[in-house]
């Protein structure tokens, strides 16, 4: 700074002022100081001025896979809300594996992020306990933090589902299937039990062998599909538990020559351009990250309201495999 203020003819305070884009700076100073900083390829010490301000400018984000992508439009909109907010943005996968998860977080932490934003996989986050202590703000999204309070930020998983399983009942179908993910996992959870509330509603019985939760191998999912679909009280509609299930049942249906219905919960790419389109409800991933990444940088701007949990509403969306009638 003492060179770029000799090369300009100014103080060390200006080029700071500038610097930091502060103002009480004349144009013509400001052009003189932005050329001396070109001509000697000036960069700001941000260690330096992290220490004195106490922040890093960074946030960190958590995911399940920062393959899928559900995920990438969340990604995309935390990194623009931390853009906004003059922060970069850490993000890695936590692969459904509790263990990385905490070993992610706790990195990140290490390195002083300000904040984190965590698509939970654990389900005991008292590890987070003393970081939060220190300062760390924290927002859950997707799914909510276990054994803590925290910040949440969700879609209304048994909304949704009962949704897109009375739309099959308001089509004429009674034997409706539910294949969803593995039990433990909140949304998974949540997605079941709308089904289930769905299928009461109306005074339909459920029986266990419509149902059936675990991974979303293509395997399996074809195995459980084409199990519920033979024999003489065969399904004649599926609800799928997430995009993973749908992609799979939509291959699995287009070897069978009996239609069956199908409503699954998240879009996917190309979902309306399959002949019938992929009746969905689909949720909104941008929206999910905007609003948990707002939520984050109000409480690194000092709110202290007590923890918040907001639900956004899944939409649906008719495209064609959902309106099939059941056969005759």
């Amino acid at each position: 700074m003492k060179d770029v203020a000799a090369r300009a003819g100014v103080g060390l305070k200006t080029v700071s002022r500038v610097v930091n884009g502060e103002p009480g700076v004349t144009a013509d100073t400001e052009s003189r100081v932005r050329a001396a900083i070109e001509a000697l390829g000036f960069r700001r010490n941000d260690s330096a001025r992290i220490l004195r301000k106490g922040r890093t400018a960074s946030i960190g984000l958590v995911l399940e896979d920062l393959a899928d992508p559900f995920y990438s439009p969340l990604s995309r909109a935390v990194e623009e809300v931390a853009r906004t907010n003059g922060s970069l943005l850490f993000a890695g996968s936590s692969a459904e594996v509790p263990e990385r998860e905490e070993e992610l977080a706790l990195a990140l932490c290490a390195r002083r992020v300000d904040g984190l934003v965590i698509v939970p996989a654990s389900d005991d986050h008292r590890y987070l306990e003393p970081e939060i202590a220190a300062g760390i703000a924290t927002v859950f999204v997707d799914r909510p933090a276990s054994r803590i309070d925290a910040d949440a930020v969700l879609t209304d998983n048994a909304g949704g589902a009962r949704d897109g399983v009375a739309h099959l009942i308001a089509h004429g179908h009674r034997r409706i299937g539910f294949i969803g993910d593995r039990p433990h996992i909140h949304t998974a959870d949540e997605r079941v039990r709308g089904y289930r509330e769905a299928m009461a509603a109306h005074g339909l019985a459920v029986r266990e062998d419509w149902v059936s939760m675990g991974g979303t191998a293509p395997d399996r999912v074809r195995a459980e599909l084409e199990r519920m679909a033979s024999g003489p009280d065969a399904i004649t509609a599926l609800f799928s538990g997430n995009n993973r299930v749908t992609v799979t049942a939509v291959r699995v249906l287009s070897e069978r020559d009996r239609p069956i219905a199908l409503v699954g919960f998240d879009d996917f790419e190309l979902a309306d351009l399959l002949r019938p389109g992929v009746t969905v409800i689909a949720q909104d991933p941008a929206r999910l990250g905007r609003t948990a990444a707002e939520m984050l940088f109000r409480r690194l701007d000092g709110e202290t309201a007590e923890p918040r949990r907001v639900e956004l509403p899944g939409r649906l969306i008719p495209r064609g495999s959902g309106e099939l009638p059941p056969p005759q």
